[in-house]
């Protein structure tokens, strides 16, 4: 027997079926227009010209004001003459160019590409992507009806191998206590209202590389912390600006935004600096109010660590009259687990459960398609923190049965659950503890018969399927051979 199960409500429709409920959708003739933002740095020009192409034909031009490309002083010579030649030649009338003198990172960059605009609505958009059909409505109408609005697109996925366009599941954005990115399964509460599946979901946070919102609103909100050097934190930053500071934060199920996922980033900072690091803990000092602790008890190293100054951005808040991030917490992010003084009591660690154990939907064994072996603890079951590998089934062996229950975890004999480090998601999956909060224990199958970690977003992949230590990691989901798993008696 084999078990499907989707992410949430959402994805128990086929895409099929979503699209065509999308497509079913109509929308007001009087939308704003679009600036389009794309900042690039050693793109490759062939991604990046397929990102404006989608953006060209398959965008109204009645909405696309304009699209805005930023070349971040790029090296690849493609990226200069020739990119310059091409436009000139195929794609005059609506592409402005804008080259930076020096290195100012994808931050400053959209800053600088937001100078220049002069659409009603900003939508950034990263250099390798594929807009779908029917995408910037959405986007538009929502903005239209609450300039406050901060939307995002379902943003799915084009392999950075093969270059082809699959559809992603239905989520939307969190973030851990390493102040990381991480997608959550959307609660059934969202999934009430009328308009059912093709509804804005609330979302805590942004991914950060596609989303739209009101020029003018862009402006008054303070844009991005310019302190921030290069890339990342980001987009934790301006989601809880746009939360605590009386905006709105959605994912539009309707729009769809294909992006490459690379295996690594292709490039590094100027000098080889942290930029995480600095930018988050910009982050933490003004935004976190007591809650640094929470970051700061998982890098204690970092408390005396230099950061800039950040007086500026503690008088836009301020000036914003913006609401506590306890407030954030309780009425944004209430699923999200505290420790320590700032615990909340009233919400224990295993609140979701009940005095009752989450149902059993299925048990066996999990069983590797293209190896034709079977996922086992390396050492003993029930050793915490123990690392998984392949090994040949055998079917008279209680310690290589696994149970995936409603709470969507993988539990090894009944006794420690299939796990994924949060802070540092390049760990391999290991076993620890069942703790009931989600988030780094929630797996749940799906198309192409692959196992996919909702807080990392990726999928369970075997390294190499012709080497005899088995070993698995998380991979970006690709629907390729070694991420094909199946959990059958």
């Amino acid at each position: 027997m084999v078990i499907v199960v989707f992410l949430s409500r959402y994805n128990a429709l086929t895409v099929t079926s979503l699209f065509c409920r999308c497509k079913d959708k109509s929308y007001r003739t009087d939308l704003p227009v679009a600036s389009v933002i794309i900042c690039f740095y050693n793109e490759a020009l062939s991604a990046l010209l397929r990102t404006v192409h989608s953006v060209l034909d398959r965008t109204p031009a009645r909405l696309l004001h304009e699209i805005i490309l930023v070349d971040d002083d790029s090296d690849f010579d493609d990226l200069k003459g020739e990119l310059d030649e091409y436009i000139q030649k195929y794609l005059t009338g609506k592409i402005k160019v804008i080259r930076n003198t020096k290195r100012e990172g994808l931050i400053r960059g959209r800053m600088i590409g937001a100078a220049h605009a002069t659409g009603e609505v900003l939508v950034f958009l990263d250099s390798h992507c594929e807009v779908n059909v029917l995408w910037l409505q959405p986007l538009l109408a929502a903005i239209r009806e609450d300039r406050h609005t901060v939307v995002c697109p379902v943003i799915d996925i084009i392999s950075a191998d093969t270059l082809a366009y699959s559809a992603s599941p239905v989520v939307r954005g969190g973030f851990n206590w390493g102040l990381h990115f991480r997608w959550d399964l959307v609660p059934l509460s969202e999934l009430e209202g009328p308009e059912g599946a093709t509804a804005p979901i609330k979302s805590p946070t942004m991914a950060g590389g596609l989303f739209a919102m009101n020029r003018n609103y862009f402006n008054e909100l303070g844009q991005y912390d310019s302190g921030m050097d290069i890339w990342g934190g980001e987009n934790l930053e301006i989601s809880f600006r746009i939360w605590m500071c009386g905006g709105k934060l959605f994912i539009i199920p309707c729009s769809r935004v294909g992006h490459i996922f690379r295996k690594r980033r292709p490039y590094g900072s100027p000098e080889g600096q942290d930029t995480m690091t600095h930018n988050s803990l910009r982050l933490a000092h003004v935004w976190l109010d007591e809650y640094k602790e929470q970051y700061f008890s998982l890098r204690p190293d970092l408390r005396t660590r230099s950061y800039g100054n950040i007086s500026e951005r503690v008088e836009l808040r301020k000036k914003l009259d913006c609401k506590s991030f306890k407030w954030y917490l309780d009425n944004i992010y209430p699923e999200m687990q505290v420790s320590g003084p700032n615990a909340k009591p009233q919400q224990p660690i295993f609140i979701n459960r009940g005095p009752k154990r989450p149902k059993v939907l299925q048990r066996g064994r999990l069983y590797h398609l293209q190896t034709n072996k079977c996922l086992a603890a390396q050492g003993r079951p029930s050793q915490k923190g123990g690392l998984v590998v392949l090994k040949a089934c055998d079917y008279g062996d209680p310690d290589q049965i696994w149970i995936y229950n409603e709470e969507h975890e993988l539990i090894l004999n009944n006794l420690l659950c299939l796990d994924m480090s949060e802070t540092r998601s390049s760990d391999p999956p290991r076993l620890m503890k069942c703790h009931g909060s989600g988030g780094s224990q929630q797996w749940t199958f799906g198309r192409n018969n692959r196992l996919y970690q909702v807080s990392v977003g990726q999928c369970l992949s075997v390294v190499d399927p012709l080497s005899p230590r088995g070993s698995v990691a998380m991979a970006i989901c690709d629907g390729s051979s070694p991420q094909q798993w199946r959990l059958e008696d």
